[in-house]
């Protein structure tokens, strides 16, 4: 088969495992992240307020979410609403994973059957992600991520395409670049520019261990190759602090507060518990193991690929140990609490399978997977295509239908207050957990304005725009925030109640409440 024709049938069997991920999420209890947390709604709420011709005054967390934003605006000129566009979006991120593993995978002129290896690394990703099903965004279920927007995507992507680039540069000229493989070398200061601007995690994830990775690549074979590269991702990653300064009106918390020394029993404690409770999870004990064979399987492969002699190769399976082994260390050395800053415990072991078939097998099946070409290449890609345009179709018959059910799924009481909202004219308030999910799907977002229980302005991963209206005339009250402690001594209790199910609007009419002084 021509390679043109390889690589279209893998990308639509890419394609197709996406759909297949991303409907059995949506179909799960994790679709409380995909829909309705707070967080997840951060692209959708800053792609609304621009096309609402709102004054843009973000206030971001040290994430800012520009390669998933831009995207999402893209997808929302298809008019498929909030639900259905999100839903597209975990599409697009699992197919540009898969195109990640395919650059880290190798050149097809280099590399024997790099199409397979990355394949069968996306397809694996794809069986953890839906062994995902719990609805709680601190749970350790990790690959599901990747189908949100905002749970660090891009960054995921770009961790994968730098090692990629790091395998293609060492695959080319491991003593050193030549004329022309100056390419992989700028791409990937590139990436990491591009990758630490949006977010600086890039750094932890992808600029310590893969830097140190060449750094020992570079003491056992002298490559020159591998100090260009480190010196790219280097000054790549310096380029992408740099270019956050300019931005720094947006960043409302730096990052630097999430971090604790002093708290690192507590937090040994609290990511032993995440595990724990992820093994007695359904099919939870068997990803963990799983993902831990594979890590070891990555220690296996670095060996095996060192000895012969296969720098690139070999740096791509190293990446799969070192990085889950510095992140999970380093998390908890610096007291963090959060699962998401562990995604490369999921991610990252799976890239000793996109050496699996390439390089580790022996050299008479190398040969007998790769056999004579055959004398009728037109049969062979007839079926290829035909084969890739069946799983496309049945991941579409299957799939989409489930993804539609799961995003058009009724809310009454969602739809009462939006509706309530709409039609009252006016502006309300609520809290964080509770107001960014009617925000998101109001006409207009500005009809609601995020607080704290203090009627303070909530400046965070909001548009500071909100507040100018300086009153509001109504509460979106429910059970995930705690009571208002409202000024002047005025009390919920004196607004008229209006009851949408798991939500209650308290209406005061005339009664303006005055909004206090913004934090974040």
């Amino acid at each position: 088969m021509p390679r043109w024709a390889r690589e279209s049938a893998a990308l639509a069997a890419a394609v197709a495992i996406s759909i297949g991920v991303v409907a059995a999420v949506a179909a799960s209890a994790r679709s409380e992240l995909m829909f309705r947390d707070g967080d997840s709604l951060v692209t959708t709420l800053v792609v609304r307020s621009i096309a609402t011709g709102q004054a843009q005054d973000w206030a971001m967390s040290t994430v800012l979410f520009l390669p998933e934003t831009a995207m999402l605006g893209l997808l929302t000129l298809l008019g498929l609403g909030v639900n259905g566009t999100l839903a597209l979006a975990g599409v697009v991120n699992l197919v540009a994973f898969y195109g990640a593993l395919r650059v880290a995978a190798g050149a097809a002129r280099r590399v024997r059957a790099p199409v397979a290896g990355a394949l069968l690394a996306f397809a694996a990703f794809g069986l953890l992600a839906i062994s995902d099903t719990s609805p709680s965004r601190n749970a350790l279920e990790l690959a599901s991520l990747l189908t949100l927007t905002t749970y660090y995507s891009a960054t995921v992507i770009g961790v994968v395409l730098a090692v990629g680039m790091a395998r293609r540069a060492l695959d080319r000229h491991p003593d050193g670049p030549g004329t022309g493989p100056w390419a992989p070398v700028a791409v990937l200061g590139v990436v990491a520019a591009a990758s630490v601007v949006t977010n600086p995690l890039f750094a932890a994830w992808a600029t310590v261990p893969l830097g140190l990775v060449l750094a020992v690549a570079w003491a056992l074979t002298r490559s020159r190759t591998a100090l260009w590269l480190a010196g790219a991702l280097i000054a790549g990653t310096a380029v992408g602090f740099v270019g956050r300064m300019p931005l720094a009106p947006v960043i409302a918390n730096t990052g630097a507060g999430y971090a604790d020394p002093s708290r690192w029993a507590e937090s040994l404690g609290y990511y032993a518990a995440l595990l724990a409770e992820r093994w007695s999870a359904p099919w939870g004990a068997a990803s963990v193991v799983v993902l831990l064979a594979l890590w070891a399987w990555c220690l296996a492969a670095t060996v095996v690929l060192a000895r012969r002699g296969d720098t690139g190769a070999a740096v791509v399976a190293a990446c799969g140990w070192v990085m889950p082994l510095l992140v999970v260390v380093g998390a908890i050395v610096l007291g963090t609490n959060a699962a998401r800053y562990l995604q490369p415990a999921a991610f990252a072991p799976l890239l000793g399978l996109v050496v699996v078939l390439p390089e580790l097998l022996p050299v008479r099946a190398r040969a007998a997977a790769n056999p004579i070409p055959s004398r009728r290449p037109s049969l062979a890609l007839g079926l290829a295509g035909a084969g890739a345009v069946v799983l496309v179709i049945v991941a579409g018959a299957v799939g989409v239908p489930r993804i539609a059910a799961a995003a058009s799924a009724p809310d009454a009481d969602l739809e009462c207050v939006v509706a309530w909202v709409e039609q009252s004219g006016r502006t309300g308030a609520g809290q964080f957990w509770t107001v960014r999910l009617p925000k998101a799907h109001l006409a207009d977002q500005r009809a609601l304005v995020q607080v704290d229980h203090q009627l303070r302005g909530y400046a965070w991963l909001v548009n500071r725009d909100d507040f100018s209206i300086g009153e509001v005339a109504f509460l979106v009250l429910d059970d995930q925030s705690p009571a208002f402690d409202l000024p002047g001594g005025t009390s919920v209790e004196e607004a008229r109640h209006v009851s949408c199910g798991r939500y209650t609007i308290a209406d005061f009419g005339d009664a303006g409440l005055p909004l206090g002084p913004q934090r974040s």
